[in-house]
This record gives structure tokens, C-alpha cells and sequence, in this order.
């Protein structure tokens, strides 16, 4: 019989309305098998290109990071998904539902752009890999290139995809971090700053521990208060959006050095990547409210 042992408890829960943009922090967030009620809902595409618009793509968007999105009402599971209010870097605001939208947004960023809540069939954004030794396993640096995502990156790979076409999450429902790898990290370069907010996570666990202890889930159960369920899939790969500056957040390729350095594990198929946290797929939905407990089960 498989044995549960408690880790940690929910320091904090995200939703990102918007792909890329700022997000919300929540005491309780629903999470339905697609991952977090709202999250990654809508997402600009780029129409000269065809490509998801994504911090990914800094060359061209080099201050999303300092854009913001929060729903006007609560997503309910079947229904509609609301509005979201989007706050531009110069303190333009729109709601998505507005029929500017579209010009307001391109007019900011200077590109022909369309919010959307549907990802194409061929989801890939332009990806700028930064000039670290090793944080590619194709040893591509200071370059940018096409990455599909979603369920265009596994049918891709020829692997059935965890996310439905159509979806704007990067690969998995949802992902986790805990306390223990910040302190970690933190130990290991004590000049940077490894704040949670530089990954962008959904789940972000406290716990006494100090090191990646994530690591150790990949291939097992993680139980969530009274009712969810994760099954953790894999390492969570880790790219130039952790570098980026953000708030009081500084840019900082010291932050993904660190982790090739220290924590560069095999991620699927796709060879070894710096990783922190790991993604997961919903194995039963549930309610996550800050300050319930996380258990690991002994067993898959």
C-alpha cells in the first residue's frame, strides 16, 4: 500500500490570465484536468508571423514581463471565460472584450497583433536562447529559433500530448516549486536573486527542506489539501524568462547559469536541460487554498 508523507504547505497560488504577462496571486484557485481554472487563457499572436507572442520572444517583446492581466469576474468550470482587464507598462488599461483591444495592443508593441483564446494548430513562438554554456543540450546560444509548444511540441516529438490542441500552457497543466530549490540556489550564487516570481509557477510550496527536492517527485503522486491530485510528469526545463528583469527583479543570466551548473537533469527525450520545479498532469481536480499541506506518496 502506498504511504503519504507530508512536505510542505501552499505558500502562494498563480494564475496567468494573459501568456507572459503579470498574473494573479490567489489564496484559492480551482484546478480542473487542463490545470488552473484561467490560466494561460488568452495569449497576442503575432499576424505577420502566425507565431504565440510569449517572454520567450525578448528580442521583440522585451517588456512583457512589465505588462499585467486579471480577470473582471471569476472562471467558473463550463462557462465563459470572463474578461480580463490588461494593464500596459505605460499605465494603458483595456478590457479584452473591448473593440480596441486589438489596436491597443498592437500600437503598444508596434506589431500587428490579435488577443486570442485559442492557440494554433502549430503553436510556436520565437524562443531567444541566451548566451550560457550548456543551457541548451543542441548547444544553441545567443540565437533565436522557432519552438513549437503545447500539443505542437509533442506531436513534434510524436508523443501524445498532456494538454489539449488549442491550449496556451507551454507543456503541462500545471507546475510546482518549492522553498526548499530557492533556498538552494540561493546558497549556491548568493548574489542573484531566486525569487519565486522569476518562474512563474502555480504552485509554490513551503517547506524546511533546503535542496532540489522536487526531483525526487518525478514518477509519483503529490496529494494537495482534501482533494487534488498531481501526478508529477517531469523536471521543469528552464529558459531565458527566468532571466528577465521584473519588478524589483534585475535581468540576471546568473540565474539559469546556477542551474546548468547545478541542477541540469534529462528531460524526456529532448536531452538535459537546467531545471527547477516540475510540471505535472491532474490525476483528480480539485480546490487548493494557501496553506494546505502537500503529501508525497511513497508510490506511483
Amino acid at each position: 500500500m502506498p504511504t503519504s508523507k507530508i512536505l510542505g504547505s501552499i505558500s502562494s497560488l498563480w494564475r496567468f490570465p494573459v501568456k507572459s504577462m503579470g498574473g494573479e496571486q490567489l489564496t484559492e484557485v480551482e484546478v480542473t484536468e487542463r490545470g488552473v481554472l484561467g490560466d494561460r487563457a488568452y495569449a497576442l499572436i503575432d499576424m505577420d508571423t502566425g507565431k504565440v507572442v510569449s517572454a520567450k520572444s525578448v528580442k521583440l517583446f522585451p517588456n512583457l514581463f512589465e505588462c499585467s492581466a486579471a480577470f473582471v469576474d471569476t472562471p467558473h468550470p463550463g462557462g465563459t471565460m470572463p474578461a480580463v482587464q490588461i494593464t500596459l507598462a505605460d499605465g494603458t488599461s483595456v478590457r479584452s472584450d473591448s473593440d480596441n483591444v486589438d489596436s491597443v495592443l498592437s500600437a503598444y508593441f508596434k506589431r500587428n497583433l490579435t488577443l486570442a483564446q485559442v492557440a494554433p494548430n502549430d503553436y510556436t513562438v520565437d524562443q531567444y536562447h541566451p548566451d550560457v554554456e550548456g543551457a541548451d543540450p543542441r548547444g544553441i546560444r545567443d540565437n533565436v529559433i522557432d519552438q513549437p509548444l503545447g500539443a505542437a511540441l509533442f506531436s513534434a516529438i510524436g508523443q501524445q500530448s498532456p494538454i489539449p490542441v488549442g491550449s496556451f500552457l507551454d507543456a503541462f497543466p500545471i507546475s510546482l516549486l518549492t522553498s526548499a530549490t530557492l533556498a538552494r540556489l540561493g546558497e549556491l550564487q548568493p548574489t542573484s536573486q531566486f525569487d519565486e516570481r522569476r518562474f512563474r509557477m502555480n504552485v509554490n510550496v513551503k517547506t524546511k527542506k533546503i535542496g532540489f527536492i522536487e526531483n525526487d517527485w518525478v514518477g509519483h503522486k503529490v496529494v494537495i489539501g482534501d482533494s487534488l491530485h498531481l501526478s508529477v510528469a517531469m523536471p521543469d526545463a528552464r529558459c531565458v524568462m527566468t532571466t528577465l528583469a521584473q519588478g524589483d527583479l534585475p535581468r540576471d543570466n546568473n540565474v539559469i547559469r546556477t542551474l546548468v551548473q547545478h541542477n541540469k537533469l534529462q528531460v524526456g527525450e529532448l536531452g538535459q536541460f537546467p531545471c527547477a520545479g516540475v510540471y505535472a498532469v491532474v490525476a483528480q481536480p480539485g480546490i487548493v487554498r494557501v496553506g494546505d499541506q502537500l503529501a508525497l506518496n511513497s508510490s506511483n
